[in-house]
């Protein structure tokens, strides 16, 4: 009896940390491309899959100059095509930060912030009605002025074909101690959860009426939203912290209104997550840094990376797999797609000795392979 309890257990123990399939592709930096990172997936209609992600050539930081490369897969995304530049950062410091979803109308929309300095930053939108051989001129979504952020891979479209934006708002500080005319403004690290929603797909832009700084004492607030539909048509949106876990908000009215933000069940780090609605399934997928303790962690670093399913709209989490589990690494901004019997993801997946944001990394998992 002792040696089956102990078999179970191994077993038991092997499936929750089982992992999944070897890398389609990895990404590494090198002199003139330093970084890879953040991106988004589209399925075209002809069946390829084209991923739009940033790619650094001037440096590792956020401010660094960078433009958007996409890459192609012809096979469900098991191998991947050379990438080609799509647009470049022009007169901005940088693009960045890609978000593509494929519209009710059948075009397909395409979010990236353009980054001009420190002090301004929003998300721009364009439109492709030729399965992206085209696009349009790029549209400000949001025309108050200020530094919004839009994380990748986050912009939804409703059932009822409402489009929603999340974004965190960092307002403009001066120096305390330095109020010499011309001081140099910064953003306030604390962010602000927002949200903007349109009708028109993306014609016209309304804000929230309703938006959440952090109700604790931090020193980052609320960052880098996302936000997912439930099975009963309400919306689920999360953010990351530096509280040791995921702050969440719930909209019952289709996003005009939020709950105010209160501690979620996925402990994590200040790592932000990822969460998408399991095709044809009421349960939701998260990809997020699991800090809970079922699994081995160290404090303050984005590892390891880890599936969970809820089945009752993020409530509880009780089902989680490893996919990443070297605490040396440092993995986030996932961006997530499914195919017909997989899911794609997209995350960086650097270390310190790279850089933690420089590498990019694509997996492809069996559906059957999810915990």
């Amino acid at each position: 009896m002792k040696l089956c309890l102990w078999s179970c257990f191994v077993f038991w123990l092997q499936a929750s940390i089982a992992f999944a399939d070897p890398p389609s592709l990895t990404m590494e930096p090198s002199p003139g491309n330093p970084r890879n990172s953040e991106g988004s997936f589209i399925t075209l209609k002809s069946g390829r899959i084209s991923f739009y992600y940033t790619q650094f050539y001037g440096g590792l930081e956020d401010y660094a100059p960078a433009r958007i490369a996409v890459i192609h897969s012809d096979d469900q995304g098991r191998t991947w095509g050379q990438p080609e530049v799509f647009v470049e950062k022009g007169t901005a410091a940088n693009v960045m930060s890609v978000s593509l979803l494929r519209l009710a109308s059948g075009r397909i929309a395409m979010f990236y912030l353009i980054k001009q300095n420190a002090l301004d930053c929003g998300p721009f939108m364009r439109l492709s009605t030729d399965e992206g051989r085209t696009w349009s001129a790029p549209k400000r979504v949001i025309d108050a002025p200020g530094y919004f952020v839009l994380n990748n891979d986050r912009v939804i479209q409703t059932r009822t074909g409402r489009m929603i934006v999340p974004v965190a708002f960092n307002r403009l500080k001066r120096r305390e101690l330095d109020e010499t005319p011309g001081t140099k403004a910064f953003n306030d690290s604390r962010g602000i959860a927002m949200w903007f929603y349109s009708d028109d797909e993306g014609l016209t832009w309304k804000e929230a009426t309703t938006w959440w700084a952090m109700p604790l004492p931090s020193q980052r607030g609320l960052q880098e939203p996302g936000v997912v539909e439930l099975a009963d048509g309400s919306l689920f949106s999360w953010v990351r912290t530096d509280q040791g876990t995921q702050f969440e908000f719930r909209s019952s009215d289709g996003g005009i209104n939020w709950t105010p933000p209160q501690a979620g069940k996925l402990e994590s780090p200040l790592s932000p997550a990822s969460i998408k609605r399991l095709p044809g399934s009421d349960s939701l997928l998260a990809i997020y840094n699991d800090h809970s303790g079922r699994f081995k962690f160290d404090a303050g670093r984005r590892a390891p990376l880890v599936a969970a399913v809820s089945d009752d709209g993020g409530k509880s989490w009780p089902r989680r797999k490893v996919i990443e589990a070297d605490l040396a690494g440092w993995y986030c901004y996932t961006a997530v797609h499914f195919t017909n019997d997989a899911v794609l993801l997209a995350y960086t997946a650097g270390d310190d000795k790279v850089g933690r944001l420089a590498r990019l990394r694509i997996r492809r998992i069996e559906l059957p392979w999810l915990p």
